[in-house]
């Protein structure tokens, strides 16, 4: 039996947002929402928030061949904190809420994007491949866990501990500086890159993050789900 997604069997999942920047960003995301011109819709900042993304992948591209580069990186991290951040809450500030809509548009936005972002970071010479497609692949795995808790639990956590989007982009944005200085960071007399360093420390991150909150979830599901 099909399910009916017009009417029913759709609960909007309750928003978890506890990084460091939450309230002040949400503040700050209210106040520019209410002053938002009509003209704009929550889906133009959608898509200003993915060609943003796409567009900073292609700078770190570009950084390869001209450090300055990078600045424009940042330039489009900030255009894609503004569409990506700012879209939902100028839909909740209008009443004009879609929910499935939303959700899926969005994070097949930050798919896509990441996927972008990433890629071009691989081409940057300031990182290994292998480091770029690792972050990736964490960013994918704690995405899907946080889609399958949203699912199976109606909440859907916007943060990892006291990391959110916000403050990724705000690491990501200070390395870009600090790259156009010191490119390489020396461990132990050893010399690394910078962003490689980085970038591991982050895949280690994600990674007992991803773990700890797939072993979180899985007792609280399995205890709401006991069998008799």
């Amino acid at each position: 039996m099909l399910a009916d997604r017009t009417h029913g069997g759709f609960v909007n999942a309750l928003r978890v947002h506890k990084s460091l920047t939450a309230e002040v960003e949400k503040r700050v995301l209210v106040w520019m929402a209410e002053r938002t011109p009509r003209a704009i819709s929550s889906d133009h900042l959608t898509a200003l928030g993915f060609v943003a993304q796409l567009l900073a992948g292609a700078a770190y591209a570009l950084a390869a061949f001209d450090p300055r580069a990078l600045w424009l990186v940042n330039f489009f991290l900030v255009l894609n904190w503004l569409g990506d951040s700012l879209d939902g809450t100028l839909a909740r500030v209008r009443d004009q809420q879609r929910p499935r809509y939303g959700f899926y548009v969005d994070h097949m936005a930050d798919t896509f994007g990441a996927l972008a972002l990433m890629a071009g970071l691989a081409c940057s010479s300031y990182v290994h491949w292998q480091i770029s497609a690792g972050m990736l692949m964490c960013f994918y795995v704690l995405s899907i866990e946080s889609y399958l808790a949203t699912y199976t639990m109606g909440r859907f956590h916007l943060s990892q501990g006291i990391f959110g989007p916000t403050e990724i982009r705000i690491l990501l944005a200070m390395g870009n500086v600090v790259l156009l200085v010191h490119p390489h960071a020396s461990i132990a007399s050893r010399r690394f890159l910078l962003f490689d360093v980085g970038g591991a420390v982050a895949i280690a991150g994600m990674a007992f993050m991803a773990v700890a909150a797939a072993i979180q979830h899985t007792v609280v599901l399995y205890r709401e789900e006991e069998l008799p």
